[in-house]
């Protein structure tokens, strides 16, 4: 069995010794989810700021958050990737290989959420996807998930 082009998710995650190419250029292909998904949300406020005739601009910073962990939960548990990650063809998978559920999904928020709220975490999260042979973050570490390559759909 050729090792290198077979994935069964359910089996865990692809080992990155004998399947490399699932984690080929993750690190790069999320920050450019990263930025997508940043521009989406920027655009829903400020939809959100004019649907409340500009009042909405003195709650923009609750209003990013909110929004923000809105749609990231959303998206990821529907589908396991943010439309960014869809782009950028990623998708995040659990330890076991499936793919997020709801709960997967608010655990995977909240810890993105909170990573982006304070320096330290952030940048141990960028050091590790740089460095890490699965491309993890540190949401990705301490609940065992991954982004992985995902494949071409037609």
């Amino acid at each position: 069995m050729d090792h290198s082009t077979t994935y069964a998710p359910g089996w865990g995650l692809p080992d990155p010794d004998y399947q490399s190419e699932f984690y080929a250029d993750v690190p790069a292909k999320r920050a450019i989810a990263w930025v997508i998904d940043t521009l989406i949300v920027v655009f829903i406020v400020a939809i959100a700021i004019i649907a409340t005739v500009g009042i909405g601009f003195f709650f923009a910073g609750f209003l990013w958050l909110v929004i923000g962990f809105i749609y990231r939960v959303v998206t990821l548990a529907n589908g396991s990737a943010t439309l960014g990650m869809r782009i950028a063809s990623i998708e995040l998978r659990r330890g076991d290989g499936t793919r997020f559920d709801l709960g997967t999904a608010i655990m995977h928020t909240l810890g993105y959420s909170l990573s982006m709220s304070f320096v330290l975490p952030q940048v141990a999260s960028i050091i590790l996807m740089l460095t890490n042979e699965r491309g993890q973050g540190l949401t990705d570490l301490v609940l065992g998930t991954a982004a992985i390559n995902r494949a071409a759909r037609l």
